[in-house]
Protein backbone atom coordinates (compact mmCIF):
# COMPACT_ATOMS: atom_id res chain seq x y z
CA UNK A 1 0.00 0.00 0.00
CA UNK A 2 2.66 2.29 0.70
CA UNK A 3 4.64 1.59 -2.42
CA UNK A 4 0.99 2.55 -4.36
CA UNK A 5 0.07 5.30 -2.45
CA UNK A 6 3.88 6.96 -3.81
CA UNK A 7 3.49 6.32 -6.95
CA UNK A 8 -0.56 7.80 -7.23
CA UNK A 9 1.34 11.13 -5.30
CA UNK A 10 3.84 10.89 -7.83
CA UNK A 11 1.88 10.49 -10.62
CA UNK A 12 -0.39 13.41 -9.28
CA UNK A 13 2.13 16.05 -8.90
CA UNK A 14 3.78 14.85 -12.08
CA UNK A 15 0.29 15.22 -14.33
CA UNK A 16 -0.86 18.24 -12.09
CA UNK A 17 2.64 20.02 -13.38
CA UNK A 18 2.39 18.67 -17.07
CA UNK A 19 -1.21 20.54 -16.98
CA UNK A 20 -0.30 23.78 -15.83
CA UNK A 21 3.08 24.77 -17.33
CA UNK A 22 4.51 27.44 -19.90
CA UNK A 23 1.87 29.83 -19.71
CA UNK A 24 4.14 31.97 -18.19
CA UNK A 25 1.84 33.33 -15.50
CA UNK A 26 -1.40 32.91 -17.64
CA UNK A 27 -4.06 31.62 -14.92
CA UNK A 28 -1.67 29.05 -13.48
CA UNK A 29 -2.76 29.11 -9.75
CA UNK A 30 -6.08 28.20 -8.85
CA UNK A 31 -6.58 31.96 -7.04
CA UNK A 32 -5.60 33.93 -9.56
CA UNK A 33 -7.55 31.65 -11.95
CA UNK A 34 -10.59 33.01 -10.05
CA UNK A 35 -9.27 36.81 -10.07
CA UNK A 36 -8.26 37.42 -13.68
CA UNK A 37 -7.81 40.91 -12.55
CA UNK A 38 -5.17 40.41 -9.57
CA UNK A 39 -3.43 37.83 -12.26
CA UNK A 40 0.41 38.75 -13.21
CA UNK A 41 0.63 37.43 -16.77
CA UNK A 42 4.46 38.35 -17.08
CA UNK A 43 7.54 40.41 -15.11
CA UNK A 44 9.59 42.41 -17.53
CA UNK A 45 13.31 43.80 -16.21
CA UNK A 46 16.15 44.77 -18.35
CA UNK A 47 18.64 47.77 -18.83
CA UNK A 48 17.46 50.06 -21.47
CA UNK A 49 17.90 49.29 -25.00
CA UNK A 50 18.83 53.44 -25.85
CA UNK A 51 19.90 54.10 -22.18
CA UNK A 52 22.63 51.87 -20.60
CA UNK A 53 21.95 54.50 -17.77
CA UNK A 54 18.33 53.76 -17.02
CA UNK A 55 16.30 49.88 -16.16
CA UNK A 56 12.37 48.88 -17.58
CA UNK A 57 10.58 47.21 -15.21
CA UNK A 58 7.21 45.62 -16.68
CA UNK A 59 4.63 43.80 -14.94
CA UNK A 60 1.59 42.27 -17.62
CA UNK A 61 -1.42 41.55 -15.98
CA UNK A 62 -5.16 40.07 -16.99
CA UNK A 63 -4.31 37.22 -19.26
CA UNK A 64 -5.48 36.04 -22.81
CA UNK A 65 -7.93 39.37 -23.54
CA UNK A 66 -10.01 39.12 -26.58
CA UNK A 67 -9.51 42.45 -28.46
CA UNK A 68 -13.50 42.31 -29.50
CA UNK A 69 -14.81 41.25 -26.38
CA UNK A 70 -16.95 44.29 -25.29
CA UNK A 71 -18.86 46.56 -23.90
CA UNK A 72 -16.51 47.83 -21.12
CA UNK A 73 -13.09 46.36 -22.91
CA UNK A 74 -10.77 45.40 -19.44
CA UNK A 75 -10.02 47.77 -17.41
CA UNK A 76 -7.50 48.39 -14.33
CA UNK A 77 -9.31 47.09 -11.33
CA UNK A 78 -9.30 50.05 -8.84
CA UNK A 79 -9.33 48.28 -5.99
CA UNK A 80 -6.35 46.33 -6.72
CA UNK A 81 -2.69 47.94 -5.71
CA UNK A 82 -0.04 46.88 -8.50
CA UNK A 83 3.38 47.07 -7.42
CA UNK A 84 6.76 46.29 -8.66
CA UNK A 85 9.51 45.59 -6.02
CA UNK A 86 13.14 45.83 -5.50
CA UNK A 87 16.05 44.28 -3.29
CA UNK A 88 19.19 45.77 -3.94
CA UNK A 89 20.88 44.46 -0.83
CA UNK A 90 19.87 40.66 -1.73
CA UNK A 91 17.99 39.87 1.44
CA UNK A 92 14.74 38.88 -0.36
CA UNK A 93 13.16 41.68 1.33
CA UNK A 94 11.78 44.56 -0.69
CA UNK A 95 14.04 47.75 -0.43
CA UNK A 96 11.61 49.93 -2.69
CA UNK A 97 8.42 49.57 -4.61
CA UNK A 98 6.62 51.89 -7.13
CA UNK A 99 2.74 51.30 -6.85
CA UNK A 100 0.20 51.88 -9.31
CA UNK A 101 -3.27 52.31 -8.37
CA UNK A 102 -6.23 53.19 -10.54
CA UNK A 103 -9.38 55.39 -10.68
CA UNK A 104 -12.48 54.59 -13.01
CA UNK A 105 -14.46 57.37 -14.31
CA UNK A 106 -17.45 56.86 -16.47
CA UNK A 107 -18.26 60.36 -18.22
CA UNK A 108 -20.84 59.29 -20.49
CA UNK A 109 -23.08 57.58 -17.74
CA UNK A 110 -26.31 57.10 -20.12
CA UNK A 111 -24.03 55.36 -23.29
CA UNK A 112 -23.66 51.48 -23.37
CA UNK A 113 -20.45 51.35 -24.13
CA UNK A 114 -16.90 51.92 -23.16
CA UNK A 115 -15.22 53.49 -25.72
CA UNK A 116 -17.16 55.35 -28.73
CA UNK A 117 -16.96 57.75 -31.29
CA UNK A 118 -16.87 58.82 -35.27
CA UNK A 119 -15.52 61.41 -37.34
CA UNK A 120 -15.92 64.74 -36.28
CA UNK A 121 -19.16 63.33 -34.30
CA UNK A 122 -22.52 62.44 -35.00
CA UNK A 123 -26.46 64.02 -34.79
CA UNK A 124 -29.48 63.19 -35.52
CA UNK A 125 -30.80 63.32 -38.71
CA UNK A 126 -33.67 64.50 -39.93
CA UNK A 127 -35.67 61.53 -39.54
CA UNK A 128 -34.90 61.39 -36.22
CA UNK A 129 -37.86 59.93 -33.52
CA UNK A 130 -39.32 62.29 -31.10
CA UNK A 131 -38.09 63.83 -28.67
CA UNK A 132 -35.04 63.34 -30.39
CA UNK A 133 -34.56 66.51 -32.43
CA UNK A 134 -32.43 66.46 -35.38
CA UNK A 135 -29.24 68.01 -35.01
CA UNK A 136 -28.98 66.55 -31.72
CA UNK A 137 -25.30 65.46 -30.70
CA UNK A 138 -25.63 61.78 -30.18
CA UNK A 139 -21.87 60.37 -31.09
CA UNK A 140 -18.43 61.96 -29.86
CA UNK A 141 -15.83 62.72 -32.23
CA UNK A 142 -13.11 59.82 -32.88
CA UNK A 143 -11.08 59.20 -29.94
CA UNK A 144 -7.64 61.17 -30.59
CA UNK A 145 -6.57 61.81 -27.37
CA UNK A 146 -6.75 60.53 -23.45
CA UNK A 147 -7.40 64.10 -22.18
CA UNK A 148 -9.06 67.19 -23.27
CA UNK A 149 -10.06 67.59 -27.01
CA UNK A 150 -10.29 64.40 -28.88
CA UNK A 151 -11.23 62.54 -25.43
CA UNK A 152 -14.86 62.98 -25.18
CA UNK A 153 -15.42 59.23 -26.47
CA UNK A 154 -13.15 57.56 -23.66
CA UNK A 155 -16.73 56.93 -21.77
CA UNK A 156 -14.56 54.62 -19.31
CA UNK A 157 -11.55 56.65 -18.34
CA UNK A 158 -9.03 55.50 -16.23
CA UNK A 159 -6.49 58.00 -14.35
CA UNK A 160 -3.85 56.41 -12.18
CA UNK A 161 -1.01 57.27 -9.49
CA UNK A 162 2.16 56.23 -9.17
CA UNK A 163 4.13 56.25 -5.43
CA UNK A 164 7.67 55.46 -4.95
CA UNK A 165 7.87 53.44 -1.56
CA UNK A 166 11.46 52.83 -0.16
CA UNK A 167 11.35 50.54 2.90
CA UNK A 168 14.22 49.69 5.89
CA UNK A 169 14.03 46.12 6.38
CA UNK A 170 10.56 45.48 5.21
CA UNK A 171 8.85 48.08 6.85
CA UNK A 172 7.72 51.59 4.64
CA UNK A 173 9.38 54.12 6.27
CA UNK A 174 8.49 57.02 3.25
CA UNK A 175 6.46 57.34 0.39
CA UNK A 176 6.55 60.17 -2.46
CA UNK A 177 4.05 60.27 -5.03
CA UNK A 178 5.43 60.68 -8.23
CA UNK A 179 2.94 61.97 -10.32
CA UNK A 180 1.79 64.78 -7.84
CA UNK A 181 1.66 67.61 -10.10
CA UNK A 182 0.49 65.45 -13.48
CA UNK A 183 -2.63 63.46 -14.53
CA UNK A 184 -2.08 60.05 -15.73
CA UNK A 185 -4.39 58.50 -18.26
CA UNK A 186 -4.12 54.42 -19.08
CA UNK A 187 -4.34 53.75 -22.67
CA UNK A 188 -7.64 51.47 -23.44
CA UNK A 189 -8.41 48.90 -26.05
CA UNK A 190 -8.31 49.45 -29.60
CA UNK A 191 -11.71 49.66 -30.20
CA UNK A 192 -11.14 49.62 -34.38
CA UNK A 193 -9.90 52.40 -36.51
CA UNK A 194 -13.48 53.89 -36.75
CA UNK A 195 -13.62 55.01 -32.81
CA UNK A 196 -9.54 55.11 -33.02
CA UNK A 197 -8.54 56.24 -36.43
CA UNK A 198 -4.82 56.74 -35.01
CA UNK A 199 -4.10 53.76 -32.25
CA UNK A 200 -0.01 54.17 -32.60
CA UNK A 201 -0.58 57.89 -31.95
CA UNK A 202 -2.78 57.28 -28.71
CA UNK A 203 -0.77 54.67 -27.34
CA UNK A 204 2.13 57.26 -27.72
CA UNK A 205 -0.06 59.77 -25.75
CA UNK A 206 0.20 57.62 -22.92
CA UNK A 207 4.30 57.64 -22.03
CA UNK A 208 4.58 59.89 -19.54
CA UNK A 209 7.76 61.76 -18.44
CA UNK A 210 8.12 62.25 -14.72
CA UNK A 211 10.45 63.94 -12.86
CA UNK A 212 13.92 62.74 -11.90
CA UNK A 213 14.08 60.74 -15.20
CA UNK A 214 11.48 58.12 -14.89
CA UNK A 215 8.86 56.81 -17.50
CA UNK A 216 5.50 55.43 -17.02
CA UNK A 217 3.16 53.59 -19.21
CA UNK A 218 -0.26 51.64 -18.91
CA UNK A 219 -2.57 50.98 -20.69
CA UNK A 220 -3.53 47.42 -23.01
CA UNK A 221 -0.90 46.16 -25.11
CA UNK A 222 -0.53 42.86 -27.29
CA UNK A 223 0.70 40.25 -25.55
CA UNK A 224 4.51 40.03 -26.09
CA UNK A 225 4.48 36.07 -24.57
CA UNK A 226 5.03 33.47 -27.34
CA UNK A 227 4.39 29.95 -26.93
CA UNK A 228 2.53 26.81 -28.78
CA UNK A 229 0.20 26.48 -25.90
CA UNK A 230 -1.76 23.55 -27.13
CA UNK A 231 0.35 21.39 -27.53
CA UNK A 232 2.04 21.48 -23.92
CA UNK A 233 -1.10 21.46 -22.78
CA UNK A 234 -1.60 17.72 -24.42
CA UNK A 235 1.35 16.41 -22.00
CA UNK A 236 3.92 18.09 -24.21
CA UNK A 237 2.57 16.56 -27.21
CA UNK A 238 4.81 19.03 -29.14
CA UNK A 239 4.58 19.54 -33.01
CA UNK A 240 6.79 16.53 -34.33
CA UNK A 241 5.97 17.71 -37.60
CA UNK A 242 7.52 20.61 -37.77
CA UNK A 243 10.88 20.01 -36.85
CA UNK A 244 13.43 18.11 -38.72
CA UNK A 245 15.40 16.35 -36.05
CA UNK A 246 13.09 13.00 -35.99
CA UNK A 247 12.79 13.78 -32.25
CA UNK A 248 9.56 15.31 -31.11
CA UNK A 249 10.14 18.49 -29.48
CA UNK A 250 14.13 18.81 -30.52
CA UNK A 251 14.76 22.01 -33.42
CA UNK A 252 17.38 21.56 -36.19
CA UNK A 253 20.41 23.36 -35.83
CA UNK A 254 18.82 25.66 -38.54
CA UNK A 255 15.52 25.97 -36.40
CA UNK A 256 17.20 26.93 -33.49
CA UNK A 257 19.39 29.66 -34.28
CA UNK A 258 15.81 31.27 -36.48
CA UNK A 259 14.08 34.02 -34.85
CA UNK A 260 12.47 35.23 -37.40
CA UNK A 261 10.47 32.54 -37.75
CA UNK A 262 7.65 30.01 -36.21
CA UNK A 263 7.66 26.41 -36.41
CA UNK A 264 4.48 26.02 -35.00
CA UNK A 265 1.27 27.84 -34.13
CA UNK A 266 1.68 30.81 -31.08
CA UNK A 267 -1.57 30.43 -28.97
CA UNK A 268 -1.06 33.73 -27.43
CA UNK A 269 -1.10 35.25 -31.02
CA UNK A 270 -4.05 38.10 -30.90
CA UNK A 271 -4.44 38.27 -27.31
CA UNK A 272 -4.03 41.52 -25.53
CA UNK A 273 -3.15 41.88 -22.06
CA UNK A 274 -2.73 45.07 -19.72
CA UNK A 275 0.15 46.35 -19.07
CA UNK A 276 2.25 48.89 -16.79
CA UNK A 277 5.73 50.20 -17.29
CA UNK A 278 8.21 52.03 -15.61
CA UNK A 279 11.95 53.21 -16.65
CA UNK A 280 13.90 54.87 -14.12
CA UNK A 281 17.81 55.36 -13.55
CA UNK A 282 19.91 52.71 -12.11
CA UNK A 283 21.17 55.12 -9.86
CA UNK A 284 17.75 55.30 -8.32
CA UNK A 285 17.18 52.10 -7.35
CA UNK A 286 21.18 50.67 -6.41
CA UNK A 287 21.93 50.70 -2.61
CA UNK A 288 24.24 52.97 -2.73
CA UNK A 289 22.57 55.49 -5.68
CA UNK A 290 25.52 54.71 -7.93
CA UNK A 291 25.43 52.62 -11.35
CA UNK A 292 28.19 49.97 -11.19
CA UNK A 293 30.51 47.78 -13.89
CA UNK A 294 28.91 44.16 -13.98
CA UNK A 295 31.94 42.92 -11.99
CA UNK A 296 30.42 44.82 -8.84
CA UNK A 297 28.20 42.90 -6.36
CA UNK A 298 26.11 46.04 -5.75
CA UNK A 299 25.55 45.67 -9.65
CA UNK A 300 22.59 42.95 -8.99
CA UNK A 301 19.03 43.53 -7.79
CA UNK A 302 16.58 41.48 -7.63
CA UNK A 303 12.69 42.22 -8.51
CA UNK A 304 9.07 40.95 -8.92
CA UNK A 305 6.05 41.82 -8.77
CA UNK A 306 2.58 41.70 -6.68
CA UNK A 307 -1.00 42.27 -7.08
CA UNK A 308 -2.98 43.11 -3.70
CA UNK A 309 -6.44 43.69 -2.69
CA UNK A 310 -8.49 45.07 0.48
CA UNK A 311 -8.81 42.41 3.55
CA UNK A 312 -12.01 43.61 3.53
CA UNK A 313 -14.82 44.84 1.29
CA UNK A 314 -18.52 45.24 2.14
CA UNK A 315 -20.84 46.57 -0.53
CA UNK A 316 -23.72 48.88 0.28
CA UNK A 317 -27.47 47.15 0.24
CA UNK A 318 -27.96 50.54 -1.47
CA UNK A 319 -27.93 50.16 -5.54
CA UNK A 320 -25.45 53.01 -6.48
CA UNK A 321 -23.51 53.33 -3.49
CA UNK A 322 -19.87 52.66 -3.55
CA UNK A 323 -18.73 49.20 -1.53
CA UNK A 324 -16.95 49.82 1.77
CA UNK A 325 -13.10 48.51 1.06
CA UNK A 326 -10.10 48.68 4.23
CA UNK A 327 -7.19 50.30 4.25
CA UNK A 328 -5.42 47.34 4.57
CA UNK A 329 -4.53 44.84 1.82
CA UNK A 330 -3.43 40.93 1.48
CA UNK A 331 -1.35 39.79 -1.28
CA UNK A 332 -3.00 37.93 -4.21
CA UNK A 333 -0.25 36.83 -6.12
CA UNK A 334 3.38 37.30 -6.81
CA UNK A 335 5.77 37.20 -9.81
CA UNK A 336 9.36 36.85 -10.39
CA UNK A 337 11.04 34.64 -12.52
CA UNK A 338 8.70 33.10 -15.65
CA UNK A 339 9.08 29.67 -14.35
CA UNK A 340 9.06 29.14 -10.29
CA UNK A 341 4.60 28.84 -9.63
CA UNK A 342 3.75 27.60 -13.22
CA UNK A 343 6.73 25.21 -13.55
CA UNK A 344 8.11 23.79 -10.84
CA UNK A 345 5.27 24.18 -7.69
CA UNK A 346 3.23 21.59 -6.68
CA UNK A 347 -0.79 22.39 -7.80
CA UNK A 348 -1.44 22.25 -3.78
CA UNK A 349 1.49 24.89 -3.20
CA UNK A 350 0.40 27.56 -5.54
CA UNK A 351 -1.51 29.66 -3.53
CA UNK A 352 0.27 30.19 -0.92
CA UNK A 353 3.13 30.72 -2.91
CA UNK A 354 1.29 33.13 -4.84
CA UNK A 355 -0.03 35.10 -1.01
CA UNK A 356 3.99 34.72 0.56
CA UNK A 357 6.96 36.99 0.53
CA UNK A 358 10.10 35.65 -1.53
CA UNK A 359 12.32 35.61 1.85
CA UNK A 360 10.49 32.84 3.30
CA UNK A 361 10.98 30.42 -0.16
CA UNK A 362 12.82 28.15 1.96
CA UNK A 363 9.55 26.60 2.09
CA UNK A 364 9.81 25.77 -1.70
CA UNK A 365 13.16 25.15 -2.04
CA UNK A 366 12.48 20.97 -2.67
CA UNK A 367 10.25 21.71 -5.83
CA UNK A 368 13.41 23.74 -7.38
CA UNK A 369 16.06 21.01 -5.93
CA UNK A 370 14.23 18.31 -7.42
CA UNK A 371 11.66 19.48 -10.11
CA UNK A 372 8.95 16.87 -10.81
CA UNK A 373 9.07 18.37 -14.30
CA UNK A 374 12.34 17.33 -15.57
CA UNK A 375 11.70 13.53 -14.33
CA UNK A 376 8.12 13.84 -16.19
CA UNK A 377 9.87 14.95 -19.34
CA UNK A 378 12.68 12.39 -18.92
CA UNK A 379 9.92 9.20 -18.66
CA UNK A 380 8.03 10.84 -21.89
CA UNK A 381 11.52 10.94 -24.47
CA UNK A 382 12.30 7.76 -22.97
CA UNK A 383 9.09 6.07 -24.34
CA UNK A 384 10.09 7.16 -27.76
CA UNK A 385 13.84 6.47 -27.70
CA UNK A 386 15.24 5.16 -24.38
CA UNK A 387 17.42 6.85 -22.44
CA UNK A 388 17.76 9.75 -25.23
CA UNK A 389 17.15 12.38 -22.07
CA UNK A 390 18.57 11.56 -19.58
CA UNK A 391 18.01 14.02 -16.45
CA UNK A 392 20.57 15.17 -13.31
CA UNK A 393 20.43 13.69 -9.94
CA UNK A 394 18.67 15.51 -7.24
CA UNK A 395 19.83 17.85 -5.63
CA UNK A 396 19.46 19.95 -8.60
CA UNK A 397 22.41 22.87 -7.90
CA UNK A 398 22.69 23.63 -11.47
CA UNK A 399 19.57 25.84 -10.96
CA UNK A 400 20.57 27.84 -7.71
CA UNK A 401 21.22 31.02 -9.67
CA UNK A 402 17.59 30.97 -10.47
CA UNK A 403 16.61 31.53 -6.86
CA UNK A 404 20.00 32.87 -5.36
CA UNK A 405 22.28 35.60 -6.25
CA UNK A 406 25.38 33.39 -8.12
CA UNK A 407 27.27 33.59 -11.14
CA UNK A 408 26.65 33.85 -14.30
CA UNK A 409 24.43 36.82 -13.57
CA UNK A 410 25.51 38.07 -10.48
CA UNK A 411 29.53 39.01 -9.38
CA UNK A 412 31.10 36.48 -7.62
CA UNK A 413 31.66 37.24 -4.52
CA UNK A 414 28.21 38.64 -4.78
CA UNK A 415 26.25 37.87 -1.26
CA UNK A 416 24.42 34.47 -2.16
CA UNK A 417 21.30 35.52 0.07
CA UNK A 418 18.40 33.23 0.93
CA UNK A 419 16.78 30.39 -1.74
CA UNK A 420 14.13 33.18 -3.29
CA UNK A 421 12.19 33.88 -6.64
CA UNK A 422 13.47 37.10 -7.56
CA UNK A 423 13.90 37.94 -11.34
CA UNK A 424 17.70 39.40 -11.19
CA UNK A 425 19.15 41.78 -13.13
CA UNK A 426 22.71 42.71 -13.41
CA UNK A 427 22.21 46.47 -14.01
CA UNK A 428 25.81 46.51 -15.03
CA UNK A 429 25.73 44.45 -18.40
CA UNK A 430 24.90 46.53 -21.17
CA UNK A 431 22.44 45.99 -23.94
CA UNK A 432 22.23 43.53 -26.60
CA UNK A 433 21.96 45.99 -29.81
CA UNK A 434 19.30 44.13 -31.55
CA UNK A 435 21.28 42.90 -34.64
CA UNK A 436 23.09 40.95 -32.49
CA UNK A 437 20.29 39.74 -30.01
CA UNK A 438 19.17 36.30 -29.03
CA UNK A 439 15.92 34.73 -28.09
CA UNK A 440 17.96 32.41 -25.72
CA UNK A 441 19.66 34.84 -23.84
CA UNK A 442 21.85 33.70 -21.66
CA UNK A 443 22.10 30.37 -22.91
CA UNK A 444 24.02 31.25 -26.53
CA UNK A 445 26.20 34.01 -25.04
CA UNK A 446 23.89 37.05 -25.01
CA UNK A 447 24.80 38.64 -21.57
CA UNK A 448 22.13 40.45 -21.35
CA UNK A 449 18.69 38.20 -21.78
CA UNK A 450 16.93 36.02 -19.58
CA UNK A 451 17.93 34.67 -16.89
CA UNK A 452 19.71 37.83 -16.81
CA UNK A 453 16.28 40.29 -16.27
CA UNK A 454 14.39 39.07 -19.16
CA UNK A 455 13.56 40.93 -22.22
CA UNK A 456 10.02 41.31 -23.93
CA UNK A 457 11.54 39.19 -26.67
CA UNK A 458 13.55 36.26 -24.67
CA UNK A 459 12.08 33.03 -25.60
CA UNK A 460 11.49 31.51 -21.97
CA UNK A 461 9.70 28.66 -23.25
CA UNK A 462 12.97 27.28 -24.54
CA UNK A 463 15.24 28.77 -22.12
CA UNK A 464 13.54 27.70 -19.72
CA UNK A 465 12.44 23.93 -20.57
CA UNK A 466 16.17 23.68 -21.43
CA UNK A 467 17.52 24.34 -17.99
CA UNK A 468 15.17 22.54 -16.27
CA UNK A 469 16.87 19.53 -18.61
CA UNK A 470 20.01 20.50 -16.96
CA UNK A 471 22.29 22.22 -19.49
CA UNK A 472 23.21 24.82 -16.55
CA UNK A 473 24.69 21.33 -15.05
CA UNK A 474 27.52 21.22 -17.62
CA UNK A 475 28.78 17.55 -19.46
CA UNK A 476 26.20 15.31 -20.17
CA UNK A 477 23.70 17.70 -20.62
CA UNK A 478 24.10 21.11 -22.04
CA UNK A 479 24.48 19.46 -25.60
CA UNK A 480 22.47 17.43 -27.93
CA UNK A 481 19.40 16.61 -27.42
CA UNK A 482 18.91 18.73 -23.96
CA UNK A 483 19.85 22.12 -25.73
CA UNK A 484 17.67 22.03 -28.97
CA UNK A 485 14.12 20.88 -26.89
CA UNK A 486 11.89 23.88 -27.78
CA UNK A 487 8.21 24.42 -28.55
CA UNK A 488 8.99 25.91 -31.99
CA UNK A 489 7.85 29.11 -31.80
CA UNK A 490 10.72 31.28 -31.56
CA UNK A 491 9.25 35.40 -32.19
CA UNK A 492 5.77 36.82 -31.44
CA UNK A 493 3.16 38.12 -33.75
CA UNK A 494 3.56 41.58 -33.13
CA UNK A 495 6.70 43.53 -33.77
CA UNK A 496 8.41 45.11 -30.04
CA UNK A 497 9.48 48.33 -29.81
CA UNK A 498 12.87 49.44 -29.55
CA UNK A 499 12.34 52.09 -27.27
CA UNK A 500 10.39 52.46 -24.06
CA UNK A 501 7.90 50.75 -23.04
CA UNK A 502 9.11 47.75 -25.99
CA UNK A 503 5.64 46.95 -25.97
CA UNK A 504 3.66 46.23 -29.43
CA UNK A 505 0.50 47.90 -29.88
CA UNK A 506 -2.80 46.50 -29.11
CA UNK A 507 -4.69 44.24 -31.66
CA UNK A 508 -8.21 45.78 -32.89
CA UNK A 509 -10.92 44.57 -31.68
CA UNK A 510 -12.24 44.99 -35.44
CA UNK A 511 -9.37 43.08 -36.99
CA UNK A 512 -8.72 40.83 -34.41
CA UNK A 513 -7.96 36.83 -35.42
CA UNK A 514 -5.80 34.28 -34.08
CA UNK A 515 -3.60 30.97 -34.81
CA UNK A 516 -5.54 27.93 -36.02
CA UNK A 517 -3.38 24.49 -35.79
CA UNK A 518 -1.36 24.06 -38.68
CA UNK A 519 -0.87 27.88 -39.32
CA UNK A 520 2.93 28.99 -38.87
CA UNK A 521 2.14 31.31 -35.66
CA UNK A 522 2.32 35.09 -37.15
CA UNK A 523 -0.02 37.69 -37.78
CA UNK A 524 0.20 41.45 -38.36
CA UNK A 525 3.78 42.41 -40.06
CA UNK A 526 5.57 39.16 -39.43
CA UNK A 527 6.44 37.21 -41.97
Amino acid sequence: MKNITQISTALGLSLTLVSGVYAANHREAPITALDHKADITDVYAFVSYDNPDKVTLIMNIDPLLEPSNGPTRFPFDPEIRYSIKIDNNHDAIEDISFDFQFKTNFRLPGVFVGLVGAGDGLVAPENSPWPVLPGTPLVPPAITALAGPGSEGLNLNQQYTVTLVKYRKGRAKHREKLSEDLKLFAVPSNAGPRTMPNYAELTDQGIYQLEDGIKVFAGTVDDPFYIDLGAVFDSFNLRTDAFATGIPGVLSDSQDANDQQNFAADDIAGFNVNSIAIEVPIALITQDKEKHDATDAEATIGIWATTSRPRVKVSSKKPGREAYTSKRMVQIQRMANPLINELLIGIGSKDKFSMSKPKNDKQFASFVLDPVLARVLNALYDTISPGVLPVPNPPRTDLLPLVQYLPPIAAAGTATGPVADLLRLNTGVSPTVKAQRSRLGLLTGDPAGFPNGRRVSDDVVDITTRVVLGVLAGDGFNGFPHNRVGDGVNKNDVPYRETFPYLGLAHSGVKSRHIDTGEPGCTGNCP
